[in-house]
């Protein structure tokens, strides 16, 4: 099953120096040799926004171009807001991306990997299935 993946993973992974413990990340990289892992083209954008140099800019949209985007459907933005009025009304705050994300992956049938904590408040108001990370994977040496 694919696994769409959350601008916070793929910045993570992108980091020159890698947190610890860096358990998303190490799934993450499991995804991409299983050709699992997806993208939309909005978390691509915020994993590019804010990059300071060109040089790094370059390279980081690069290594992304081998993740082709999801594609978006109109029904996509218009369950991202029915999704986003439902959590609001529960005092639950997200971004318009975040919703995105959940809206596609409802539709594709997909879980979300994910290190923002605001996906499991979504999940207890919204139809949302978060990937854990598997026990005992670690980062390529």
């Amino acid at each position: 099953m694919n696994v769409l993946v959350d601008s916070s993973v793929w910045s993570l992974a992108f980091r020159r120096q890698k947190p610890d413990p860096a358990k998303q990340v190490a799934e993450l990289f499991e995804l991409i040799l299983e050709g699992r892992a997806q993208l939309i083209g909005p978390v691509r954008q915020e994993v590019l926004s804010g990059i300071r140099s060109d040089l790094q800019f370059q390279q980081l949209r690069d290594a992304l171009r081998g993740f082709p985007d999801l594609e978006i459907l109109t029904a996509d933005f218009e369950l991202a807001a029915a999704m986003f009025s439902q959590c609001r009304r529960q005092g639950i705050q997200g971004s318009n991306t975040d919703f995105l994300i959940c809206a596609v992956a409802e539709r594709l049938h997909m879980p979300i990997l994910t290190t923002d904590v605001d996906f499991r408040h979504f999940a207890e108001h919204i139809s949302v299935r978060l990937h854990p990370p598997r026990a005992g994977l670690a980062l390529p040496g």
